[in-house]
C-alpha cells in the first residue's frame, strides 16, 4: 500500500469520535495493508458468565459468523468465545497465528488505553511479510491512542465509567443504527428490536458516609460501587456516572422481566457487598423502558420518579416506573422536592 495513501487513510481515522466508525475503519485500513482474504473486529458481548463474539466490523469473504453489533435483538445466536480458542487466548493480551493448509490465520488484541476490548483477526492465503507486520503494528497503535482519547473525553475520570455528556447520544444511537450501520462489511445486519431500559442508581444515605468519612472514603466507595456495577451488568449495557452519588444504567434488548433481573442482580450485589471502613451500604434503583420520540431527560424523569418512591418508601429497593403507574403508586409526575433523598 503506498505510503501516501496509508497516510490519508490513518488521517481520517483520527478525526472520527464514535466507536464503531473507528472499528469499520480498522477493518478497512488493514483490508487495504495486508491485502487479506478477510479481516474483522470481534468484541464479547453478553452476561459474564455467557460471553459471545459480536462482529463488529468486516472486510472480505463471509464471516463464519453471522454479524451483531450492540444493540442486536439478543445474542443466543452468536457463538461462544470458546468456539474461537485464538480469539479467547488474544483477549489476554498477545497476538496469536496459526498455520493453517490454506493461509494464515492471525488474530491480535484490540487494546483501548487500559485494557483489551476485542480481537482483530486477519485470514491470509500466505504468510504475512514483515514490513506488513510493522505497518499492522502501527495502525493497531493509532487505533489504541484515537480509542484513549476517546475514553479521555467520554469517561469519568474517578470511576472510569462513561459521564453524563455521552448520555444522550448513546441512548439513541442503537435506534440510529437500526436503519443504516456503517460496519464495513457486505452482509445485511440482522434484525434489530429496540428497547432501551434507563435505569437511575442512587446510593442510600451516602452524604452521612461523606459526613463520617470524608471526600477520601467516599471516592473509594464510589470505585468500588463502579467495579460492582461492571459485574453485575453486561459487557454490552451503558454504565454512566452522572456526579455525585448518581449512576445510570442502559440496558439494550431485554424483556421487563429480565430488566428487572439486571437492575435488582446489582441492588443484591451492592448490600451483600462490605466496604472497607465504611460497612454496609444499600442502593435505590429506578428504571423505566425509553420510549421512541422522547427525549433522554423524559426518559430519566420517569426512572428518577421510581428512584424518589423507592427512597420515600423504605430505600434499598428496585422500582419500574410503569408498574408503579399500573399499581397506582404513581400517577402524574411525582413532586420529588419533597422527597428526603439523604
Amino acid at each position: 500500500m503506498p505510503l501516501d495513501a496509508l497516510s490519508s487513510q490513518l488521517a481520517r481515522f483520527t478525526g472520527l469520535r464514535r466507536r464503531h466508525e473507528l472499528d469499520a475503519e480498522l477493518a478497512s485500513i488493514l483490508h487495504d495493508v495486508l491485502q487479506p482474504d478477510c479481516v474483522g473486529v470481534f468484541r464479547p458481548v453478553g452476561e459474564f458468565d455467557d460471553l459471545r463474539w459480536s462482529t463488529c466490523a468486516w472486510r472480505g469473504a463471509a464471516p463464519q459468523s453471522p454479524p451483531a453489533a450492540t444493540g442486536d435483538a439478543g445474542t443466543a445466536a452468536l457463538p461462544v468465545l470458546e468456539a474461537y480458542p485464538l480469539r479467547r487466548q488474544a483477549l489476554a493480551g498477545k497476538a496469536q497465528c496459526r498455520h493453517e493448509a490454506d493461509g494464515q490465520l492471525r488474530v491480535m488484541p484490540l487494546h483501548s488505553a487500559n485494557e483489551v476490548i476485542g480481537v482483530v483477526e486477519c485470514r491470509t492465503a500466505r504468510p504475512v511479510r514483515e514490513p506488513s507486520l510493522a505497518a499492522l503494528d502501527d495502525v493497531l497503535r493509532v487505533y489504541r491512542n484515537v480509542h484513549g482519547l476517546l475514553d479521555y473525553s467520554e469517561r469519568d475520570t474517578l470511576t472510569g465509567l462513561l459521564n453524563r455528556k455521552t448520555f444522550d447520544q448513546s441512548l439513541f444511537e442503537p435506534h440510529a443504527r437500526a436503519d443504516n450501520t456503517p460496519l464495513g462489511y457486505e452482509l445485511r445486519a440482522a434484525p434489530r428490536t429496540h428497547n432501551v431500559w434507563v435505569g437511575v442508581i442512587d446510593v442510600d444515605h451516602f452524604k452521612s458516609v461523606n459526613d463520617r468519612f470524608g471526600h477520601l472514603i467516599c471516592d473509594e466507595v464510589l470505585i468500588l460501587l463502579s467495579r460492582l456495577m461492571r459485574a453485575s451488568f453486561r459487557r454490552s449495557d451503558g454504565l454512566y456516572r452522572f456526579g455525585g452519588e448518581e449512576f445510570v444504567a442502559l440496558v439494550h434488548n431485554v424483556t421487563a422481566r429480565e430488566a428487572r433481573a439486571v437492575f435488582e442482580r446489582f441492588r443484591c450485589a451492592t448490600e451483600a457487598c462490605a466496604f472497607p471502613q465504611v460497612g454496609r451500604l444499600t442502593v435505590s434503583v429506578g428504571y423505566a423502558e425509553a420510549r421512541p420520540g422522547e427525549s433522554p431527560s423524559d426518559a430519566v424523569g420517569r426512572a428518577d420518579e421510581a428512584v424518589y418512591h423507592a427512597k420515600s418508601n423504605g430505600r434499598n429497593q428496585t422500582h419500574d416506573h410503569a408498574a408503579l403507574v399500573a399499581g397506582g403508586a404513581l400517577g402524574a409526575r411525582a413532586n420529588v422536592g419533597e422527597v428526603e433523598l439523604f
